[in-house]
């Protein structure tokens, strides 16, 4: 498990292993849940790693640190897989520990980790793309976890991180390949989906959240089944049941209201 921008390890105030990564975190404000807790790993028969990082300060640097980062966890990784070669190795992370991921991906063997859960991720497709084709790449499994809500924390990554090509876009957007899958949280339609394979998550109620990913309602329940071997969500699963494109950019933010009117003469209707 790996968080994203702000967070410092040993920070007297944004120590990620005081809040997030923490099974009982010492402050409770708005965006801190534990993560942990919620995907039960204080369960005997469940291992699981906080790997913290250093991402203060500007967003270029806290992007470089994260690319260094990013050959820790695979050393990490690595030693894991000495340990124990038959257990698979997962990895979730949110915002820029995307980038965390990605970079180790570079530096792994096929099969060392198995599968990505990326919750609304700071990273361009092409770069994802690239990490997915590496040798490692291939054979891991890339769920992209992403909403409407985040589009102006992905539009702002874009103004301040530059693309390696003009072209390019946050992974926001979307992504196409043959192990990835985008999940769009705030689509009905996906959302349905999910209810349908046994994982309800509550309907969003704001249109710009960045923290939407692990804050929902129902959301870790989810990934419990993706991380987990007890009940197991397959990609395939989730490739069939979620719609191929996601919405808009924007799409929320400039919506109509909704609003139920009651119609008197509708029962005059023919």
């Amino acid at each position: 498990m790996t968080h994203g921008y702000s967070y410092r390890t040993h920070d007297p105030v944004d120590c990620p292993h005081d809040l997030v990564l923490s099974m009982a975190p010492k402050a409770r404000p708005k965006r801190v849940k534990s993560w942990p807790r919620a995907l039960g790993l204080d369960r005997p028969d469940r291992l699981s790693i906080a790997f913290g990082w250093d991402a203060h300060g500007t967003l270029w640097a806290a992007r470089r640190r994260a690319l260094q980062a990013g050959q820790a966890l695979a050393r990490v990784i690595c030693c894991l897989k000495q340990v124990n070669p038959n257990r698979p190795v997962h990895f979730i992370g949110h915002s820029l520990g995307i980038e965390v991921a990605l970079e180790a991906l570079h530096h792994l063997e096929p099969g060392q980790l198995a599968r990505i859960i990326s919750l609304t991720g700071a990273a361009y497709r092409m770069r994802t793309l690239d990490a997915l084709s590496t040798r490692a790449g291939k054979s891991a499994e890339f769920i992209n976890v992403t909403a409407r809500e985040n589009d102006l924390f992905d539009f702002l990554f874009e103004r301040v991180i530059a693309p390696s090509a003009p072209s390019d876009c946050a992974i926001g957007q979307g992504i196409a390949a043959p192990n990835a899958v985008t999940l769009q949280l705030d689509c009905s339609h996906s959302l349905n989906a999910l209810a349908a394979l046994g994982v309800p998550i509550e309907a969003p109620n704001r249109r710009i959240c960045h923290w939407s990913s692990y804050m929902r309602p129902g959301v870790f329940n989810l990934y419990d089944r993706l991380l987990c071997s007890d009940r197991p969500l397959s990609l395939a699963a989730l490739q069939d049941a979620l719609p191929d494109q996601t919405a808009a950019r924007w799409s929320r933010l400039f919506a109509l209201p909704r609003y139920d009117f009651p119609l008197p003469f509708a029962q005059n209707t023919p």
